[in-house]
């Protein structure tokens, strides 16, 4: 990290991967104080934005932390954040934006699949490497090889909640609920019920629902028949949908995945000991890991944020300081060599595991199942890949 480096426009090059010109920033040159500028897009208002708020507050540590000890090539971050509003349209258009400006030299974002998948594109044809911290649908970093994440995958997620729930709670019939609409709920829902009927398991029914809809009793009503109740959604519907359940008389466990990581889900729920009581959902990291740099990030982020962090928060930092760590092992702020120097991260010590970017540009990296015990989500397992990421 101790070297001064220059920033400078490059020549327009073609970024060699989708046709696109690259107006990249350069590391070398003449001495420079000028910060690294990073733009982070995310949803700060509409149907996520704890999602947003608490990636935006990981990334920001990371960045006062890296300025702190002196920065990177001797010079100092700073991040641009834009609220897309949680519109997927939004985010093209944020991103767009992203790409005019020259001195961006990679984005972090999105939170969510769909919005991930608008935006990727754009930032392909520009040469310019995006992280997304949390969408986990397969088909995002498949999108060009500037495209990378810090998070695990659907099909692991996915596989992740049907060995739980076939294994660990025995079930033998599940039923299934998702929102066609968003891509992260249609993935999720594929992966486990393909991992599930392979374990033996049956697929009661595999019912959709509308997240904007406040009534979901009659998908509800063609699920009574199972052992468990799997909802691959966000947090701002899931505890209508558990609240209708209970009230329908159906007391089995519901399942999710990392999208239900919010303080709000069991407010949403009718509040600690209610609807969600003993549920599961799988996530990036478990705040109860003992490990100095898990329970260091939670202090650091305790005293600034007066919150314990959750998993997007967790991400987010880890999103910012792989893409620092690939800076400084690139000795130079080229867009190029930073997407170079990306795909090359090995066994970085992130705080939601030690991150290895593969071959398709996702990191393998574990998962843990936590149970919701009153206002609290509580470590009950920790699943590797097959790989033993």
């Amino acid at each position: 990290m101790g070297f001064t480096s220059g920033c400078k426009p490059s020549e327009t090059a073609d970024s060699g991967a989708s046709g696109g010109a690259t107006t990249a920033t350069t590391g070398e040159g003449s001495a420079s104080t000028e910060e690294i500028l990073v733009g982070h897009f995310t949803c700060l208002s509409g149907d996520q934005s704890t999602f947003g708020k608490e990636t935006d507050e990981g990334v920001k540590l990371a960045m006062e932390q890296l300025n702190a000890a002196g920065g990177v090539l001797g010079r100092k971050f700073k991040v641009e954040t834009q609220d897309d509003q949680s519109k997927p349209d939004e985010a093209k258009t944020v991103v767009t934006n992203f790409a005019a400006n020259s001195k961006i030299v990679a984005v972090i974002g999105e939170i969510a699949s769909t919005r991930s998948k608008n935006a990727a594109p754009v930032l392909q044809k520009a040469g310019i490497p995006m992280i997304t911290p949390s969408s986990t649908n397969p088909e995002i970093t498949a999108i060009g090889d500037y495209i990378f994440r810090v998070c695990f995958i659907d099909p692991f997620q996915g596989l992740v909640m049907a060995k739980f729930a076939r294994e660990e709670l025995k079930a033998n019939k599940v039923g299934v609920m998702r929102d066609p609409s968003s891509d992260y709920s249609v993935g999720l829902a594929d992966v486990f019920i393909k991992e599930f009927k392979a374990m033996g398991g049956t697929i009661v029914a595999d019912v959709s629902f509308n997240a904007k809809d406040s009534d979901f009793r009659a998908q509800l009503n063609q699920l009574k028949d199972s052992d468990a109740i799997f909802v691959p959604g966000y947090y701002d519907h899931v505890g209508t949908i558990a609240q209708q359940a209970r009230e329908l008389g159906i007391k089995v466990p519901l399942l999710g995945g990392d999208g239900w990581d919010s303080p709000d889900l069991v407010k949403g729920a009718g509040g600690p000991g209610k609807a969600l009581e003993g549920c599961y959902f799988s996530n990036h990291y478990s705040k109860e890991d003992q490990s100095p740099r898990v329970q260091k990030f939670i202090g650091e982020y305790k005293t600034k944020y007066g919150a314990e962090p959750s998993g997007l928060a967790a991400l987010g930092y880890d999103a910012m300081m792989v893409l620092a760590e690939a800076i400084k092992n690139a000795g130079s702020t080229d867009r190029d060599k930073i997407k170079d120097a990306l795909a090359q991260i090995k066994n970085y010590p992130g705080v939601t595991g030690d991150i290895t970017i593969d071959a398709n540009r996702n990191a393998n990296k574990p998962a843990v199942v936590l149970q919701i015990q009153g206002d609290k989500f509580v470590y009950k397992k920790t699943i590797v890949p097959a790989s033993g990421g």
